[in-house]
């Protein structure tokens, strides 16, 4: 049985200048110990998809329309706010994409660090601030007995990142929710985060969500894959299978994007177009004013995810139809 099973969650937004189709019918399972990466362009419903699944979703605007998110029985959705309360934090952890801004300035790391314990595991302060101690040496931060009482301000920008790390874990949750964790850090950073976030979920046989904008980062990290666009999922596989034999056009073009991939000397590949507005109904595929295999039947019809292999599915009707 799935540690997570997620089906037709719809979460929109209520504004004045209409409905905003964040996440529009999004379903996926998630394994025990399994690494699951969802990318996409930025406002394609990646994060709203995890906010959703935590119930973090500002109400209003944000309205969860329709879905079930069912985690080892529970369905987080619609369970009352005491049982959220029991698993939030507890069972299920997130890393949020700004660590600046997710941090109280106004509160000492130690405060914020061992909150959840005391909350969650009702252990004394002293027994607390030990395991926040270990757990900030866990993560790769040096003199962390001076360091746990300092200011969120007084850290790098890497340091507060391995800190939002240090709080998800230390209650040793069953699943880890990572929102673009490397965010704004340099490319050695961003090797030592994720490598970090690799070694802790080995040790604690945890699932892992990672949510990024950067096929690159998800190659080696993850075991499975789901492409979004425009709130809804185009293409899911497993790694080898998404990067050896994409299908889905929006997926082959995010491939193209990646630089490490483009000769030298050559100008950057760059995804014609923008994005569609989510606050107006999408008669047919959405990638379709971006795509360049778009035929008159495309802006039509909305493609359903087809089974193309073992495990593997895109929404391309062309794909689907063998014409590419």
């Amino acid at each position: 049985m799935p540690l997570l099973t997620v089906n037709d969650l719809r979460t929109y937004f209520h504004t004045r200048s209409g409905v905003y189709r964040a996440v529009d019918g999004v379903s996926f399972t998630l394994e025990r110990g399994e690494t699951l990466g969802i990318v996409g362009e930025s406002g394609s419903g990646k994060s709203v998809t995890c906010y959703s699944i935590m119930g973090l979703v500002p109400q209003p605007p944000g309205r969860i329309e329709s879905g079930t998110a069912i985690f080892d029985g529970v369905d987080l959705l619609h369970c009352t706010p005491r049982e959220a309360r029991a698993i939030r934090g507890k069972r299920v952890a997130m890393i949020f994409q700004d660590s600046m801004t997710s941090l109280n300035p106004y509160l000492r790391i130690s405060e914020q660090l061992i909150e959840p314990l005391l909350i969650h595991e009702k252990i004394p302060r002293a027994a607390a601030l030990k395991a926040g101690l270990a757990m900030l040496e866990a993560v790769g931060i040096n003199d962390a007995a001076r360091r746990i009482h300092y200011y969120p301000h007084e850290f790098s920008g890497g340091m507060r990142q391995r800190v939002m790390i240090a709080m998800a874990l230390i209650t040793k949750p069953e699943l880890l929710i990572a929102d673009e964790p490397t965010t704004a850090l340099d490319v050695t950073v961003q090797a030592q985060i994720l490598e970090l976030i690799r070694t802790m979920q080995r040790d604690l046989g945890m699932a892992v969500i990672l949510v990024t904008h950067d096929l690159g980062v998800v190659s080696g990290l993850c075991d499975r894959v789901q492409v979004m666009y425009a709130g809804r999922i185009v293409e899911t596989a497993d790694t080898r299978a998404l990067f050896y034999a994409p299908k889905h056009p929006y997926t082959r073009a995010l491939q193209r994007s990646i630089p490490s991939t483009q000769a030298k000397g050559t100008e950057l590949f760059t995804i014609p177009g923008m994005p569609p507005d989510l606050a107006k109904p999408i008669a047919g595929c959405a990638f379709a004013p971006r795509c360049s295999f778009t035929v008159d039947h495309c802006r039509d019809t909305n493609p359903p995810l087809t089974e193309c292999g073992p495990g593997h599915f895109q929404a391309c009707l062309r794909v689907q139809a063998g014409e590419i």
